[in-house]
């Protein structure tokens, strides 16, 4: 059953084109039309307390586990009250009947202690219930109480890896725009969270506007457009001391919209002189800025390929908003959107394959992707506003700022496969905005 959904995910990624289930000898196949799927079923029994004391903190881990993978649309989990057996011991042999009696097709076993230096170990097994065999070696993480939902996240995302073969993303972060206060005087700061939204943070006091805030490749870094001056201006934070400083460019002139090249050496972004708004790239070692575009028009949102060969970026050259590709070195370049109305705030996948963006048209706005050609172009959403798509790492899941309409609207966050299913919003403690997703920590 599990490479039954093994090869499920495998049809996912190819844009889940109907795939045939046909009786024949070999591996199940499951037939998948526009995106529907049944989830694999999966049993999370409370991880065992092997210290005094460790009770709580195995339930909670034990829950954050089940919750991460629930989160994905791709797994159920059966019902606690619904298990047969109960796991009192980590090294016990597993009851696989009784598993499968209810259906699990994974089950995950775990076992938490502590020490009195406050230190916590996570230990896991995962294992196949119909096959009565374990998937992968058990694996232990161990971290200081403040990093326990952290060691959840890593065996969450060890159960995902195994189970589909991708690329996880539990154990990561997101910077936004945290928003408060009535939508003619909000207060926007940055903050950072959890890919869930528990653990938010902090990194600037409110007092200036702040937008599109965007990690560097590794995570120590955000760069971010600052209305500190009056104007718009690109500064570069450290998020390990909330520590920032201006990108050393012209004084008065006003540069916005920032990325990192995937090495995180460059940096690239859109300056204003005069009328003419340009990309153009920083060497932060040197300080060398160079001009990338050269055009009468509003060359904006670039953004690197994943091999740091390429850029994508919204311009109106062609009389509206389009995306357009080219060399990362400046030359050249090729529209590649052509849909019905405007498009904007491209992102490169990580995996190189898709450009995920912002399109409005009919007075709705979407999120959605297409082939870096600009074929195959694919809406996921659809609402009053839409806009400013990040990729989780591997690619599967795209996080987006969604604002409701009128006078008391708000912008919170939201994430949705790239299928354009599971649709969930991310809870935030105040209104939230242009996120951009981290890497694995």
């Amino acid at each position: 059953m599990i490479r039954a959904f093994l090869s499920l995910l495998v049809a996912l990624s190819c844009w889940l084109a109907p795939v045939a289930a046909t009786a024949q000898d070999g591996p199940l196949r499951i037939e998948i039309t526009e995106g529907v799927i049944e989830p694999l079923p999966f049993a999370v029994p409370t991880f065992v307390a092997e210290t005094p004391g460790a009770e709580a903190l195995a339930e909670e881990i034990s829950r954050v586990v089940a919750a991460d993978l629930t989160g994905t649309g791709l797994f159920r989990e059966i019902p606690r009250d619904a298990h047969i057996s109960r796991v009192s011991n980590f090294g016990a042999p597993v009851a696989f009947a009784d598993w499968r009696a209810v259906n699990a097709q994974a089950l995950i076993t775990g076992a938490v202690s502590t020490d009195g230096s406050g230190r916590v170990v996570v230990k896991f097994r995962l294992w196949d219930v119909f096959a009565g065999t374990e998937l992968g070696d058990g694996m232990q993480f161990a971290a200081d109480s403040t990093g326990v939902r952290r060691l959840a996240h890593k065996v969450a995302d060890q159960v995902y890896s195994r189970l589909t073969g991708e690329q996880p993303y539990f154990d990561s972060r997101v910077v936004f725009v945290s928003e408060t206060g009535p939508k003619d005087a909000r207060q926007k700061r940055l903050a950072i969270m959890d890919y869930d939204g528990a653990n938010v943070q902090y990194l600037t006091d409110g007092n200036s506007i702040v937008l599109a805030p965007r990690f560097s490749p590794d995570g120590s870094r955000v760069l971010y457009t600052s209305y500190e001056t009056g104007f718009p201006r690109v500064r570069i934070l450290q998020v390990g001391t909330a520590s920032s400083q201006m990108l050393p460019t012209t004084e008065g002139v006003m540069s916005f919209a920032p990325r990192f090249s995937p090495d995180g050496n460059t940096v690239i972004f859109s300056l204003t002189q005069g009328s003419n708004t340009d990309i153009y790239s920083l060497t932060l070692s040197s300080g060398q800025l160079r001009r990338l575009t050269d055009a009468p028009s509003i060359e904006t949102a670039p953004g690197f390929s994943p091999d740091g060969s390429r850029i994508v970026f919204e311009s109106d050259r062609s009389g509206t908003q389009q995306l357009y590709v080219m060399p990362a070195g400046g030359g050249e370049a090729t529209r590649i959107s052509f849909g019905q109305g405007r498009y904007g705030t491209p992102v490169w996948s990580p995996r190189g394959d898709m450009i995920a963006f912002t399109k409005q048209n009919a007075g709705r706005f979407h999120i959605g992707v297409m082939r870096t050609d600009g074929s195959e172009e694919r809406l996921l959403t659809a609402s009053f506003l839409d806009e400013s798509p990040t990729w989780a790492p591997g690619g599967r899941v795209i996080m987006f700022s969604r604002e409701t309409q009128g006078e008391q609207g708000s912008s919170a966050l939201y994430s949705v496969d790239v299928s354009g299913r599971n649709l969930q919003r991310v809870r935030t403690p105040s209104g939230a905005s242009d996120p951009s997703w981290g890497p694995l920590q």
